[in-house]
């Protein structure tokens, strides 16, 4: 656990009941002249957009739409979108939308300059500074992208994810309101969910934790095991989807103070190179890393079972605690029909040197594994979810 610590927060986060009107004030209080509504095309095409629209017709602010990004964008995508921002002189972005989307709002509102772009941030991230204010409203309960200073970007020519961190691109308010995840499809409800889950028991067991991640992590992990089933089965479960993105900000909260590790690390090359979703690349990973770590793990997995499990509580040794909720976060993603191998993905065995050096680079998570992963136990791991 860290000895020295701290969290930055969003300006302010509303949620409950049609909290989406407060984009209105918002709006009103900064004097906002023209908006930039950032989005993708399955979000406008399904009607979610609408009520960021009519908030911002309540204010009388012009707005246009940019919707031209790609599911797991590459950081050129993302640098297309930018570039069309920076053409509109808009001077307030609202964002509508998954984890993608969400992090392209992020970049843009530190790329108002000539001075750097996409590819430069890759390389040093430290040269972003907030430039237009943001609004963030997720339409899924997973990334908890609306409050971190994250923003996650695919790099073809190195097959792989990354991360550029800036705390300049925190949001400056947040929205959570329900009923922007009512209409989820089950498919991408639950491969959130999960991430959300791997989010929170990442941040518990990093190398990184301190009280202030705790705090959320823990929280995030009783609500999400225990309403994410509902959330993801029921259309009309409004109370437990209402916890779940909760739960998913609060996790987005303990990688701000803490950090994710092995899960997130192995798992970007899956996207990088194949384009597997990453909520799905985490959930293949998640119970295969958190056994490898069970050793090192194993009271802190115990301490979640004391905060999570309301009923059944027959487990009373620290090793039946740890492996009653190994064995309950695998059976979350079995019921919620996520894969749990790389088979229907096509991913041959010959890449599994490619998918070691690959996931061996990204350093900056590894180092928080509270377990060291070297590369013989990253090609173990990635051999145990090939089929």
């Amino acid at each position: 656990m860290l000895k020295t610590y701290n969290i930055k927060m969003p300006h302010a986060v509303y949620g409950g009941e049609n909290s989406m009107e407060n984009i209105t004030s918002i709006l009103g209080t900064r004097q906002a002249k023209q908006v930039a509504l950032f989005t993708d095309k399955g979000i406008q095409d399904c009607g979610l957009l609408t009520l960021a629209e009519e908030a911002v017709k309540a204010a009388g602010v012009d707005y246009y739409v940019l919707n031209d990004l790609p599911p797991e964008p590459s950081y050129m995508a993302v640098q297309k979108l930018v570039d069309q921002f920076k053409a509109s002189g808009a001077d307030m972005i609202v964002a509508c939308g998954g984890g993608s989307v969400l992090d392209a709002a992020k970049l843009a509102s530190v790329l108002v300059t000539d001075e750097y772009g996409v590819k430069e941030l890759l390389d040093d991230p430290g040269r972003a500074k907030k430039c237009v204010p943001i609004i963030l409203i997720p339409t899924t309960a997973g990334t908890g992208a609306e409050v971190t200073p994250n923003a996650i970007v695919a790099v073809p020519e190195r097959e792989l994810k990354v991360g550029i961190v800036n705390e300049n691109m925190i949001a400056d308010y947040v929205i959570l309101d329900a009923r922007m995840i009512k209409n989820l499809p089950r498919k991408i409800a639950a491969a959130t969910g999960v991430d959300a889950l791997a989010h929170c028991i990442e941040c518990y067991t990093s190398n990184k934790s301190n009280p202030f991640s705790d705090l959320y992590a823990l929280e995030g992990l009783d609500l999400i095991l225990n309403n994410i089933m509902p959330a993801c089965n029921d259309p009309e479960a409004m109370e437990a989807k209402n916890r779940m993105q909760i739960a998913a900000y609060y996790g987005g909260l303990a990688i701000t103070a803490s950090g994710t590790t092995a899960v997130h690390a192995l798992s970007y090359p899956l996207g990088g190179k194949y384009h597997i979703a990453h909520g799905v690349s985490n959930a293949i990973l998640l119970v295969p890393v958190m056994r490898f770590n069970e050793p090192v793990c194993r009271e802190k997995f115990a301490a979640v079972y004391d905060r999570c499990v309301h009923t059944d509580r027959s487990c009373t040794t620290v090793e039946e605690k740890s492996a009653y909720m190994l064995a309950w976060m695998e059976q979350i993603v079995k019921d919620l029909d996520i894969p749990t191998n790389l088979k229907e993905f096509g991913v041959p065995a010959e890449d599994i040197d490619g998918l070691v050096e690959a996931g061996m680079q990204v350093q900056r998570l590894l180092v928080n594994n509270m377990r060291e992963v070297t590369p013989a136990d990253a090609r173990a791991l990635y051999q145990g979810i090939m089929q």
